[in-house]
C-alpha cells in the first residue's frame, strides 16, 4: 500500500476510519525528505497493513494544516477511527515508528 497524497477536500474521509498517520509536510523541507521514505516502506510491510499512511502538502492545504495547528514540520498526526491519538513533530525512524503504533492497535 503506498502513502496516499491527501487535501483539505478530501481529508476527513480518508482519516475517518482505522488506524492512520498523516505526514503533514512541504517540498522544502530537508527533514520531511528523510520521513517519507520511512513512511513508504512501513507502508509496503505486511506488519503494517492495519495501517494508513497519508501526506498532507501544507503549502497547498493550509485549511487542513491551519485546523491541526501545524507549526512545525514533519509533524505526523495519528488518529484512530477519526479521532487524534499522538501527534509527533520531527523525524522519527522506523523503530521509534513501530513502537508509537503498537500503542495504539
Amino acid at each position: 500500500m503506498a502513502v496516499e497524497a491527501i487535501t483539505d477536500a478530501n481529508f476527513k474521509e480518508k482519516t475517518a476510519k482505522g488506524l492512520v498517520v498523516t505526514d503533514f509536510w512541504a517540498t522544502w523541507c530537508g527533514p520531511c525528505k528523510m520521513q517519507s521514505p520511512v513512511l513508504d516502506a512501513m507502508s509496503d510491510e505486511e506488519a503494517f497493513q492495519d495501517v494508513t499512511f497519508n501526506k498532507v502538502d501544507v503549502d497547498d492545504n493550509k485549511e487542513t494544516a491551519a485546523e491541526f495547528g501545524i507549526r512545525a514540520i514533519p509533524t505526523l498526526v495519528i488518529t484512530k477511527d477519526g479521532e487524534v491519538v499522538d501527534r509527533l513533530t520531527g523525524f522519527h525512524d522506523k523503530g521509534q515508528m513501530a513502537d508509537i503504533l503498537q500503542k495504539y492497535r
